[in-house]
């Protein structure tokens, strides 16, 4: 017989992370799961979401690693994107994610989400493709999220968005070009201007 705790660790090391489903259809049955949990083997993150014990933190990406496996093209936003792009100290205990207006938000059971509405023509601008585990989520390039900050800078505070474009520009992570293209996407151009010319 199999041993399902080398099946286990076969696929999460390979993957980052595993789905139940996965990880039955590999040879580990549901019961063995939990009885793997119980013993301390396998760390269940979320419902259906499965770790080795302490790779997760090592990595700090166990939320990213879940929405991954759990949505449907998330797409990280502002706090998780600065985050992504070196741009911030912070580790936000929630995962941001951007979804269209008219979209059903998701619902998991951890990691907390924060779902911000964007218009469409917001939505899909700016995306650049970032690998967590085995899967590929889009995050907002520089730029974009700089813009984004301003535009809801009611969420996450009028400071972050003014760190995050003074650490941009001295950091070189994006143009003063790119920048103003998304400020006036995202109807911030007034709004950044005088901060973009004291700091450019």
């Amino acid at each position: 017989m199999t041993d399902p705790l080398a099946i286990a660790k076969a696929l999460i090391q390979r993957t980052g992370a595993a789905r139940s489903r996965d990880l039955v259809r590999a040879g580990v049955a549901r019961a063995q799961l939990s009885r793997l949990v119980a013993a301390g083997n396998l760390q269940r993150l979320s419902r259906g979401v499965y770790m080795l014990p302490g790779l997760a933190s090592a990595e700090g990406q166990e939320g990213l690693q879940v929405v991954a496996e759990r949505t449907a093209s998330p797409r990280l936003c502002l706090l998780s994107a600065l985050r992504q792009h070196g741009l911030t100290t912070q580790t936000p205990f929630e995962v941001w994610i951007a979804i269209g207006n008219k979209d059903r938000a998701p619902r998991i059971d951890w990691p907390p989400l924060r779902v911000v509405r964007m218009s469409e023509k917001t939505l899909e601008a700016g995306l650049e493709p970032v690998q967590v585990g085995r899967r590929h989520v889009h995050t907002t390039c520089v730029a974009k999220t700089v813009a984004d900050c301003f535009k809801y800078r009611n969420l996450v505070g009028m400071d972050v968005a003014i760190e995050a474009l003074r650490d941009a520009l001295r950091e070189g992570a994006t143009t003063v070009d790119e920048l103003w293209r998304y400020a006036r996407l995202c109807r911030v151009a007034r709004l950044m201007r005088p901060y973009l010319e004291a700091l450019a």
